[in-house]
């Protein structure tokens, strides 16, 4: 599981890196500039990680999984993509790192609950649960009194991320097989 275990983690921080850089820049097509950000379509993926080492490893592997994927994550975000000289940067660290934590532990949390209704229950309810907690936790922190139109952005975002938690049980029911089962 060693191997496994890092290259998840790694997978994890590497999303969390995207989604930190990509939150920062709004589509500008279509009008939606005041209700969604890039970092909508990256980010739900984390949640495919986590649960698919929750059904695979555990809920304890998967909560380590999410530990390794902050550190990795957040230490990426610092390195490369936060301009200390920037405070809405530096706010999207902590937001990120803060929404992170606290929405995939109650992803790991829910999906343990739901773990043995049908297939889909458990990732499809605890992503949406933590994609919900998540989005609001995160563009609080981190665009609150900044001028950024962080409500309009945040129901944008979260009804993108509500849609690839949909479309991310395809790749979930796939990848099961490829994962050892506990």
């Amino acid at each position: 599981m060693n191997k496994v275990f890092l290259t998840l983690s790694f997978f994890m921080g590497l999303v969390v890196l995207a989604s930190n850089y990509l939150v920062q820049f709004p589509i500008k097509y279509y009008g939606l500039e005041q209700l969604l950000t890039y970092g909508a379509f990256s980010y739900p993926i984390a949640f495919l990680i986590t649960d698919l080492a929750n059904r695979s490893y555990g809920k304890i592997a998967a909560r380590k999984i999410v530990y390794f994927g902050f550190v990795i994550g957040i230490g990426f975000t610092l390195f490369f993509s936060t301009s200390f000289d920037d405070l809405i940067s530096v706010r999207i660290a902590i937001g990120s790192g803060s929404a992170f934590l606290v929405a995939q532990l109650l992803d790991v949390q829910v999906f343990d609950k739901l773990r043995k209704k049908k297939w889909f229950i458990a990732p499809l309810t605890s992503s949406i649960v933590g994609s919900t907690v998540d989005t609001f936790l995160f563009f609080s922190i981190s665009f609150y009194a900044t001028g950024v139109p962080w409500i309009t952005l945040s129901l944008g975002d979260l009804a993108v991320k509500i849609f690839v938690a949909l479309v991310m049980l395809i790749p979930f029911r796939l990848l099961l097989g490829t994962l050892k089962p506990v």
